[in-house]
């Protein structure tokens, strides 16, 4: 990889998410201080983050075919829906009445699932000390008309960072929530021991988001900065994925089912050596054959932009890599959705005057695929881009600063 390509990465990350600069300064060295940037420098970077508007809109279909989205203004999130794909919307509804302080870059955005006329919203706080975090989560039981106090579901209550949270809701209302935790790094740092990045955890209510059980934790040594992806296999338990630190500071991926019997397994074998949070997260789709579908990004020297892989046996093997996306484009943030057969994958571009977003369509459940579409395009500040599925339908769902939210079929623009 070229130094000019390096510095493309880190400028952009650096653009996306101020604080990485001193966030992330030790990140990869064990027992090393958390920053070696001024406190004050810091704290300043924080507050710019917590105070920065956010364009991360989430969003989500319910079985009638109603558009749900969840945005943040300000220091609460609001919840509206589209009976016309997004054309109108109907009067947001506030989630949280006390405001809040809410991350909302596109690796840190809140979340939304409508199941059997429930909403489910989680999200990420900050806390008044840089860098922290705590897991948040509230329900409407009432079709979004309102909706119940958030909770915290870290059960670890120490001003660290709990952030980078993923939910999912499985056919029996059981609610999953899974997110990047700094309490054993706290813990080594308290007996002067050596720890790298974070740890992964995840809770489960069986009660339909009335209650959580306790955490759990499902891995140590997690690069601890880039989103978590998790999606629910068709016997109901959930997969998870993430960027995991192996060795050093290898960071590549890792994946496993929530299920009590399946221990963590390597999905990405690209052995990206770097001594820092790249704040770029994979995305996993299951569809309803049962087949797993991961992308994610690397820069390593040898094998660097985005990959696709599927799985047939549950995680235990993955496909050989596909590399997509135009390198020189900087390409970035993938996401892929599987329905059946057909799987959708969408990434953004930059050509040094616009932001595009490209996509794909594999027709055999990922064994070849169309050449890439340019499917939206902005001047602008932007979302990253999600995938949603509704009646065997793929949409882009992407905000932009010039023109706003956008939901864009994909099927009759990837041939």
């Amino acid at each position: 990889m070229s130094n000019l390509a390096i510095a493309l990465l880190v400028a952009a990350a650096v653009t996306a998410c101020p604080a990485l600069a001193v966030d992330h300064a030790s990140h990869g060295k064990p027992g090393a201080p958390a920053s070696t940037a001024a406190p004050a420098d810091r704290e300043k970077a924080w507050q710019e983050i917590l105070a920065k508007p956010s364009l991360a809109v989430s969003a989500d279909f319910d079985e009638k075919g109603r558009l749900w989205l969840a945005a943040i203004r300000g220091q609460h999130i609001y919840v509206s829906y589209s009976d016309d794909r997004g054309a109108s919307q109907s009067a947001p509804v506030k989630v949280n009445a006390e405001p809040e302080n809410i991350l909302g870059d596109g690796e840190n955005r809140p979340k939304i699932i409508v199941r059997k006329g429930v909403v489910y919203v989680s999200y990420t706080q900050g806390l008044a000390k840089p860098m922290t975090g705590d897991i948040r989560f509230s329900r409407s039981a009432d079709d979004g008309k309102s909706f119940s106090a958030p909770l915290t579901v870290n059960d670890n209550h120490e001003i660290i960072s709990h952030r980078f949270d993923s939910m999912t809701v499985n056919d029996k209302g059981h609610v999953y929530v899974v997110w990047l935790d700094k309490r054993d790094l706290s813990a080594a740092q308290k007996a002067g021991k050596k720890y790298s990045g974070a740890a992964i955890y995840y809770a489960m209510s069986d009660d339909g988001g009335g209650s959580f059980h306790g955490n759990v934790k499902i891995a140590d040594y997690v690069c601890e900065c880039c989103r978590t992806a998790m999606a629910v296999d068709t016997d109901g338990y959930p997969v998870v994925i993430w960027r995991h630190i192996y060795e050093t500071n290898i960071r590549d991926h890792a994946l496993v089912k929530l299920d009590g019997k399946m221990s963590p397994v390597r999905l990405s074998q690209e052995n990206w050596d770097i001594a820092a949070c790249p704040h770029h997260g994979p995305s996993l789709s299951i569809a309803s054959d049962g087949i797993y579908h991961a992308t994610w990004f690397s820069n390593a020297p040898e094998h660097h932009g985005l990959f696709y892989a599927h799985s047939a046996d549950r995680g235990k093997t993955f496909s050989n890599p596909l590399n997509f996306g135009n390198f020189e484009a900087q390409p970035a943030h993938p996401y892929v959705l599987g329905l059946g057969n057909r799987v959708y994958l969408v990434w953004k571009e930059f050509d040094g005057e616009r932001t595009s977003i490209l996509g794909m369509l594999s027709n055999d459940g990922g064994k070849s695929w169309s050449a890439p579409r340019k499917l939206a395009a902005t001047s602008d500040v932007s979302d990253n881009p999600l995938l949603i599925g509704e009646n065997n339908r793929a949409y882009l769902s992407w905000n932009t600063k010039n023109e706003g939210y956008r939901l864009v079929e994909i099927g009759a623009e990837i041939k």
